[in-house]
């Protein structure tokens, strides 16, 4: 019954349950409005916990690009930083100047999870630096990105340990944490929603061992 844009946040947001009965119960062009318009960390998270045959029919019903990043972030072990990535993060050249720099972000914003934070990759995608909103809004037009570029930055890899990576958002107060593999290459974000979740996970299986569940 809502839009179909709306229809996707909504759908992020119930349990896992009542997401496998909407997907058992809708038409397979409805599926892919919703796979389509999730955030890559949400769909991943989603397949993760549905039944094979549903996955299956979920990716079925994906555009071939979509299927394709799916399938790579499925291949991550469940407790390591590549299952709670997501890459709808926004990515700038160093020779770019700010206001070309901003005129990318107002062009693609749209549909990436984190604008506040952008990330400096050359042309294999090794990460070189990161930038925020406030830096380039800051800074004067023709100033090129490599001037103002913050090349000190925090990352994670990959195979790292998903509970520290969130101790490490925690204490560095970040936003979103870039993930690398181990050439050096950008592959993904995490960003400061699914830290939250991570460490409400560790803190629940805390006590359920305290009261022996």
């Amino acid at each position: 019954m809502l839009p179909k844009d709306c229809a996707a946040d909504v759908f992020s947001y119930l349990p896992i349950d009542s997401q496998e009965q909407i997907i058992t119960n809708i038409t397979d062009k409805e599926i892919n409005y919703i796979i389509e318009d999730l955030y890559v960390d949400d769909a991943v998270d989603l397949l993760d916990e549905l039944p094979a045959i549903m996955v299956n029919k979920i990716l079925n019903n994906a555009k071939p690009e979509t299927r394709k990043i799916l399938n790579q972030f499925l291949k991550y072990e469940d407790d390591t930083a590549g299952s709670v990535m997501t890459n709808e993060y926004i990515d700038l050249k160093k020779k770019m100047t700010v206001i070309e720099a901003l005129r990318k972000i107002r062009k693609v914003g749209q549909n990436k999870e984190d604008v506040y934070t952008c990330y400096v990759t050359d042309s294999s995608r090794k990460l070189e630096g990161v930038i925020t909103a406030r830096e380039l809004l800051l800074s004067d037009d023709e100033t090129l990105i490599e001037e103002v570029m913050d090349d000190n930055y925090i990352c994670c890899n990959t195979n790292d340990d998903k509970e520290e990576v969130s101790k490490l958002m925690q204490k560095y107060d970040l936003l979103s944490l870039p993930v690398v593999d181990k050439e050096n290459r950008l592959v993904g974000i995490i960003t400061i929603d699914d830290g939250v979740d991570i460490i409400q996970e560790e803190v629940e299986e805390d006590f359920e061992k305290m009261a022996a569940i």
